[in-house]
C-alpha cells in the first residue's frame, strides 16, 4: 500500500497538463513525473519490476481522482 500521496503541476501555468507525485512505499519515497498522455517517468526510487505495475495503476487512478475527475 502506498501513503502520503502528494503531486503538483510541473509547470508555473498550472493549465498545461504534467505533474510531480511523490509517495511512500516499502519504507521508501517514491516520486516521479505523470505526463499528459499518462506515461511515468520514475525520478527517485523506481519500483522494481515486480512492483512497477501495481503502483503505476494506482499512480494511474489516483491522478485521475484528484486531477480530471474533480
Amino acid at each position: 500500500m502506498l501513503t502520503h500521496f502528494q503531486y503538483k503541476s510541473l509547470f508555473k501555468n498550472a493549465e498545461l497538463p504534467g505533474w510531480e507525485f511523490s509517495f511512500f512505499f516499502k519504507k521508501l519515497k517514491r516520486s516521479g513525473h505523470y505526463l499528459q498522455d499518462g506515461k511515468i517517468e520514475w525520478v527517485t526510487n523506481p519500483p522494481a519490476e515486480l512492483d512497477r505495475k501495481a503502483l503505476e495503476k494506482m499512480v494511474h487512478e489516483l491522478m485521475l481522482f484528484h486531477v480530471y475527475d474533480r
